[in-house]
């Protein structure tokens, strides 16, 4: 008989209905290291703009947030299906963050100089590093031995191309942008190939809070520029904008966060089309919030006399990703559960948002406005809710 605490054991499929299903401490401990390559993307993302050359950088921050969140994502859903906690999955889980810190380490490179050195080799080996573990699915779960098998050679076969494309061509090429985008394309049709034969059985409720604790990580990046804006306002020339920044900045964390963190279910659906949407749409909050941290701290440059942009095009610099951010959130969550006008509230404010700073550079009417669309939001919701209990069925 198998013993409960063996270094090594099998990997059965996890009960998608299993009670009480929370995060691990080594989950927690990868989101710990997701979090570093987060940062320092959104920090080349941050010198880029500020330097003016928001053409180069931001292409270049959608490119390496590509790999660590799509890195993340699919960790995420093995876990949530197949998670044994022996030694061979703990081992493998680090191996992938190492691949994760090389992807932080090799981000200043490629914004400075196209160097794709690290960032396709921390990429590469956090994609390899779930392979032995579809295998080992494969062996333990003979009911879904296609689909296991299907995404271990999927991620290999993409992993060659991406290694093909790293000897082969040059970022300065033309075809460069073209052939990353072919590449992210194989990426994201792995999952939608595998599932087709039988759905993994990753849980529900534990994946909406992996989400949720990823979205709190990237809200994190709108804090930390925000103390950076006190900091500056401490030990420079006192300048009361820098106050206005940080006070801006935590309104728009916590209106952020409340309009991701609703009372209903994100993902309300197990279906794969609906899973599908739900967890790939993400990357557009993802990213956007990590930009919104950008933004601000593009921004405190720009008071504090550090930028070559103007203040209208720092208030830019966080329009523009909140309004994603926004819009990330309509697509993954209020057009799918939210009825009547309310459903049209975030896209309707996103709008607004986004065109404000070509009328009326201000800061704090950008986080009066989404304060306004949280208050809007709650409001028609609860009243169409009201109104659906009332009607007859």
């Amino acid at each position: 008989m198998e013993k409960p605490h063996a270094a090594i054991r099998p990997m059965p499929p996890r009960n998608p209905h299993e009670a009480h299903r929370a995060a691990t401490p080594l989950e927690l401990l990868f989101d710990l290291v997701t979090v570093i390559a987060i940062a320092a993307a959104a920090a080349s993302l941050h010198h880029a703009i500020a330097a003016g050359h928001a053409a180069e950088g931001v292409p270049h921050y959608l490119m390496t947030f590509f790999a660590i969140w799509w890195a993340w994502m699919n960790f995420t859903w093995f876990a949530s299906a197949y998670d044994n906690d022996d030694a061979p999955y703990r081992l493998l889980t680090m191996v992938m963050m190492g691949g994760a810190l090389l992807i932080a380490a090799g981000i200043k490179p490629f914004f400075e100089r196209l160097d794709i050195g690290l960032v396709v080799g921390g990429y590469v080996v956090m994609r390899l590093g779930l392979v032995p573990l579809w295998l080992r699915a494969a062996r333990h779960d003979p009911d879904r031995r296609r689909t296991t098998l299907r995404y271990a050679g999927g991620i290999t076969l993409a992993q060659a191309y991406w290694i093909g494309l790293f000897l082969l061509f040059t970022p300065d090429t033309m075809a460069f942008p073209l052939l990353v985008l072919l590449g992210f394309a194989i990426e994201l049709a792995v999952p939608a190939f595998a599932e087709r034969t039988a759905q993994t059985p990753w849980h529900r409720h534990h994946i909406i809070e992996r989400y949720g604790l990823l979205t709190i990580i990237v809200l994190g990046e709108i804090l930390l520029a925000s103390a950076l804006a006190l900091e500056a306002a401490g030990t420079e020339h006192f300048d009361i904008r820098l106050v206005h920044v940080a006070l801006s900045a935590l309104v728009i964390t916590f209106a952020m966060w409340w309009l991701y963190f609703s009372c209903e279910d994100h993902l309300q659906s197990d279906e794969l089309h609906h899973a599908l949407q739900w967890g790939y749409g993400h990357v557009i909050l993802f990213a956007s919030g990590a930009a919104v941290g950008a933004g601000f701290a593009v921004l405190v440059d720009v008071v504090t006399g550090h930028a070559s942009i103007t203040l209208a095009a720092g208030d830019m610099a966080v329009a523009l990703p909140l309004a994603s951010y926004m819009l990330g959130l309509w697509f993954v969550h209020d057009r799918l559960v939210l009825r009547g006008i309310a459903r049209w509230v975030l896209p309707c404010f996103a709008l607004l948002i986004a065109t404000l700073p070509l009328a009326f550079p201000a800061l704090e009417a950008i986080a009066a406005l989404l304060v306004i669309s949280v208050i809007a939001r709650s409001t028609l919701h609860q009243a169409s809710a009201s109104e659906a209990k009332q009607s007859p069925a």
